[in-house]
């Protein structure tokens, strides 16, 4: 089973683009490799050099040329002109059924001649690189940063090939330190081999743990931990070839700053992780990985480094002490100068709504006056921190910022109400809570989105630049986690096209959740309902009974019933649910219309009283009465009067299931 390995070493690749690119290399490779039903494929990716090994089965077969020529009684000179296209003569010809036939075995192709052919154009469509560069003796190749070597090697012997500027060989280098000189490889195991014992770790997975594992030793050592940051710590992995963790201090007058100032400073500007004491605050230490082994155990990188970030954050000091010498109240007029979007004013304007629609969602929760009014002064400022130093130089912090200003002036409420507001950012971010910061949160996204959605600004299949989406996707989230009552409509002008877009961003989210869209829809289709939680629970309570064999049967009922409403109404309908009129002679229809009666008395009120799961009992009972119904009942009588009573009892009973829900959308 013969090994395919191919490394491309290059000046440093950002870390940013490294995991697409291994994705791509595989991809670029994949029918190639597919072709020889190839097994253990994996890729390498690192701060120099982008790599794959895969072993392959089998390999190409001989196979018969064969190509049929003029007819045997064909001139001459068709004959002639067939042997000269194919470079051959007469004596190679046979006769089958009155034509020239031409056969030719053509020997098995070697693998190293159809790699060294194939793998240059593969490379050149490789798409891995949002940025590249382009040099060559012509320009024509590109690459994310100058190629340097080109290892390939087709088990253990090297495929020729010449990529740009580089032609592919056995050698391949280490460390940019510590590395001993260029060195040859025979394998992917070779090849992983010699690289540790020239310091480099070259699978990305070994080289994470070992990251995470080595800073996590490092502060434990001085009772502390890291502080948790997936994404920095695949950022460093592509950063580094040989991990060395080292820990160093912060002086005591920076810890005096935010800590989301000073960390995101640490994280953005240098790669450092955060450390945590045993109580889970933020310690006067950072972590962070150096790329080579210091003679004197990395005294000296710590003090650069800590001397690097006394700088940093004596500029993020410099901000903080600044921004706090105006209020956000004195900064509103420098929003009336920001466009927030051409079609929807300025930032000031947009603070104005905010404020507005702030205070009436309060109010619509029960809160105080006070808490209207807190809601309000919290809508208005919470995009002031715009204009701060701080925002300006760290705009990942907007919101952030606000709330620490804000609650030095006006209070804890106001202030955790403007840190709050851009919550929830993502699928992991926790969704604020409390009447005030509740009510700006939903402000601000209710106003971005029926503001733009007024404008004509909508999402598309393509696009959605405005992440409206995502707005849509907060709302519904603060709502039902918080389990708010509230009416949408009204907070979003009766725009029933936003309305639509935000119970469709409802149906992703269950969707993605493996629950069943198709009843939220049956439900919606009973009748419009915008309150979220409200709905939900109709929802779960009809998911509930579904999953029961009642419920399972009262659908398969309903469907039965609608089908021959469908078909009757056709001929001579409609049939509508009125009471039935006269005798009804067979007990099971009689058991119907009296549970139909009862249903429609009293397991329809407690539904509208919200008592759902009494409601839902309620009409699995109808389970029993109906199946007999059907069983035991010939609603096609001979009889027109009672033929148009069972039509009625039939149309009665998806009258009232329709009051849960339109049961004919529910998927079966």
């Amino acid at each position: 089973m013969p090994e395919f390995f191919i490394e491309l070493f290059s000046e440093e690749i950002p870390a940013r683009m490294q995991k697409q690119a291994a994705v791509q290399l595989e991809s670029a490779f994949k029918d190639l490799l597919e072709s020889f039903s190839a097994t253990d494929v994996h890729t390498y990716v690192g701060s120099r050099r982008l790599a794959l090994a895969a072993h392959l089965n089998g390999g190409t077969k001989p196979k018969t040329i064969e190509e049929r020529g003029p007819r045997e009684a064909a001139p001459d000179a068709a004959v002639n002109g067939f042997l000269k296209k194919h470079n051959t003569t007469h004596e190679e010809l046979v006769v089958e059924g009155g034509y020239y036939w031409l056969r030719r075995e053509q020997p098995a192709i070697p693998l190293i001649n159809l790699f060294q052919e194939a793998i240059p154009m593969l490379l050149n469509r490789f798409f891995g690189w949002p940025k590249s560069m382009r040099w060559g003796s012509g320009g024509e190749f590109t690459w994310v940063r100058p190629l340097r070597r080109i290892v390939c090697l087709l088990d253990g012997e090297v495929v020729p090939f010449t990529l740009g500027p580089v032609t592919a060989s056995n050698i391949t280098e280490g460390h940019r330190v510590h590395g001993k000189g260029p060195f040859e490889v025979s394998s992917a195991a070779v090849w992983e081999e010699k690289l540790r014992e020239h310091f480099v770790i070259a699978d990305q997975g070994e080289r994470r743990a070992r990251i995470a594992e080595g800073i996590a030793a490092a502060a434990a050592k001085l009772g502390l931990a890291v502080a948790p940051d997936e994404a920095l710590l695949d950022e460093v992995t592509g950063l580094v070839e040989y991990p060395v963790p080292l820990i160093g201090r912060i002086d005591p007058e920076f810890m005096e700053l935010p800590p989301e100032v000073r960390e995101l400073s640490m994280k953005t500007n240098q790669k450092y992780f955060a450390l945590r004491d045993a109580a889970g605050k933020p310690a006067p230490y950072f972590a962070f990985v150096a790329n080579l082994a210091a003679d004197d155990g990395g005294a000296a990188i710590i003090a650069g480094n800590e001397r690097v970030l006394r700088a940093r954050l004596s500029d993020a000091r410099h901000f903080w002490a600044l921004d706090l010498k105006t209020p956000l109240d004195a900064l509103l007029p420098k929003l009336e100068k920001i466009t927030f979007h051409a079609k929807l004013g300025t930032q000031r304007q947009r603070a104005d709504r905010i404020a507005d629609l702030a205070e009436e969602i309060a109010s619509a929760l029960g809160g105080t006056a006070e808490q209207a009014g807190q809601a309000a002064t919290a809508g208005l400022l919470c995009k002031a921190d715009l204009v701060t130093g701080m925002v300006g130089e760290f705009p990942e912090l907007q919101g952030i910022m606000g709330g620490y200003y804000a609650t030095r002036g006006r209070g804890p409420v106001i202030g955790g109400a403007i840190s709050s507001h851009y919550q929830p950012k993502g699928p992991s971010d926790d969704v604020p809570a409390g009447i005030v910061p509740v009510a700006v949160a939903l402000a601000d996204k209710l106003d971005t989105l029926r503001e733009f959605f007024a404008v004509g600004e909508k999402p598309t299949g393509s696009g959605d630049p405005f992440a409206l989406r995502r707005a849509a996707l907060g709302v519904i989230r603060i709502i039902l986690e918080n389990g708010l009552r509230l009416h949408l409509l009204p907070l979003i002008k009766g725009d029933k096209e936003l309305f639509g877009f935000i119970i469709e961003r409802l149906r992703v989210k269950l969707r993605g959740e493996g629950k069943r869209f198709d009843v939220l829809d049956a439900v919606l289709a009973a009748g419009e309902d915008d309150d979220l939680v409200r709905l939900m629970k109709r929802v779960e309570a009809l998911e509930a009974m579904l999953d029961s064999e009642d419920g399972r049967n009262l659908l398969a009922a309903y469907k039965r019933a609608a089908n021959i409403l469908k078909i009757e109404n056709a001929k001579d309908g409609p049939h509508l649910p009125d009471p039935v009129q006269g005798p009804l002679p067979e007990k099971a229809e009689e058991d119907l219309r009296d549970d139909l009666q009862f249903v429609l008395n009293n397991t329809i009120p407690d539904f509208a009283a919200e008592n759902y799961s009494i409601a839902m009992a309620g009409f699995a009972k109808l389970r029993t009465v109906i199946d007999a119904f059907f069983e035991k009942v010939t609603v096609n009588a001979e009889s027109s009067e009672l033929r148009q009573n069972r039509l009625r009892l039939l149309a009665r009973f998806t009258h009232a299931v329709n009051q849960v829900a339109e049961f004919s959308r529910i998927e079966g």
